[in-house]
C-alpha cells in the first residue's frame, strides 16, 4: 500500500468532527455504521474513529442518497466500487509482474547471446560484452 493510502485510511476524526465534515448528524453516521456502509476505527476507549477514506466515503454516500438512492442501492453501488477498486490494484500489480518479467526475459536472452558468441569465436563473455557495448548492440532491441 502506498504512503499516501495508508494516510487516508488512518483514524483520525472522532464522530463529531466526522459529522461536521460531511454535513451528517452523529446519529446518521451511527445508522451507517450499523448498516455497514462504513467501518470506522476506534479508540482504545472504543471511540469512533474516522479516517480521511471514511469521510470521503460517507460523502459518497451522501451524494447517492441526495440523488434519490436508497440504502439498498447505496450498498450495491458501494459494493461494486469498492470490488472495482480491488480489481484495478490487482491489475495494476499484474502489469508491473509482466514489466519486471519482460525485463528478466531480456536480460536472459542478452545473456544467452553472450554465451553463444562466446563459444562461437572462443573469447569469454566479459570480451563479448564489451564488444557489444562498444559497437552500440547492447543497449537494447
Amino acid at each position: 500500500m502506498a504512503h499516501s493510502d495508508e494516510s487516508r485510511d488512518k483514524p483520525l476524526y472522532m464522530i463529531s468532527v466526522a459529522a461536521e465534515l460531511t454535513g451528517m448528524h452523529p446519529q446518521t453516521l451511527r445508522v451507517y455504521e450499523q448498516k455497514g456502509l462504513v467501518t470506522p476505527g476506534r479508540s482504545r476507549g472504543n471511540t469512533r474513529l474516522y479516517s480521511q477514506h471514511d469521510i470521503d466515503r460517507l460523502n459518497l454516500i451522501s451524494k447517492l442518497t441526495d440523488e434519490g438512492i436508497n440504502l439498498a442501492g447505496v450498498v450495491r453501488i458501494l459494493d461494486t466500487r469498492d470490488r472495482q477498486l480491488e480489481r484495478e490494484r490487482e491489475i495494476d500489480e499484474l502489469r508491473a509482474r509482466v514489466r519486471q518479467l519482460e525485463d528478466d526475459i531480456h536480460e536472459l536472452r542478452m545473456e544467452q547471446r553472450i554465451n553463444a558468441l562466446a563459444r562461437y569465436d572462443g573469447t569469454g563473455p566479459e570480451q563479448v560484452m564489451r564488444g557489444l557495448l562498444e559497437s552500440g548492440l547492447g543497449s537494447g532491441e
